[in-house]
């Protein structure tokens, strides 16, 4: 059950969000209404479909009609400092084996990100079920994706395409950048390489 950022009043022990009980939460009671601080959060699950930014769970809505590929690409955008034109590619590997690969997209995933969208959005309409569901039956739950890179361990000029990334499903034409949370960690491991 989703138990972040929940708020109970001490006055009428009333839950105002997710499912946590008074005893899981901390007050102070140096307020009128008590200040509540989460003390549990969402437990990781390994669900591709919840490693997004909240936002992204609307972009497949704004596409223009008609839309069927989305062509996507990754840069180091520089750095201000002198001598900092550079960058070691790295990293993209790791998340393409950890998390694209094989059937990521499971009727209990898809089930799990749509109980908590639901509630983290107040309601329907945002999360799009059906375009994950197609993924599921079309493709066995396997992302129809392309990602084209540069060698890792290959050092640039900055300001240089690093991969590119498009859907080969005119159906999934959200799903190239609705991945680009997860992708963009890639950065993470660059900035130490």
């Amino acid at each position: 059950m989703f138990s972040c950022c929940q708020a109970t009043s001490n006055d009428t022990n009333e839950e105002r969000a997710g499912g946590a009980s008074p005893s899981d939460m901390v007050t102070s009671e140096k307020h009128t209404l008590p200040m509540a601080i989460p003390t549990s959060t969402v437990g990781w699950t390994d669900n591709l479909i919840l490693a997004t930014d909240s936002y992204k769970y609307s972009h497949w809505k704004q596409y223009p009609k008609g839309t069927e590929y989305v062509y996507s690409y990754f840069e180091s955008r520089g750095c201000d400092r002198e001598g900092w034109n550079e960058v070691v590619f790295f990293g993209l590997q790791y998340f393409i084996k950890r998390y694209l690969m094989g059937q990521v997209i499971t009727r209990a995933k898809i089930d799990e990100a749509l109980e908590l969208c639901s509630e983290h959005f107040q309601g329907d309409g945002l999360f799009y079920q059906e375009g994950f569901e197609y993924i599921l039956e079309k493709h066995g739950g396997k992302l129809p994706i392309i990602i084209k890179s540069l060698p890792e361990g290959m050092v640039v000029p900055t300001k240089t395409a690093l991969f590119t990334m498009v859907n080969t499903d005119p159906k999934c034409f959200w799903l190239t950048n609705f991945l680009e949370t997860l992708l963009v960690q890639v950065w993470y491991p660059m900035t130490v390489c």
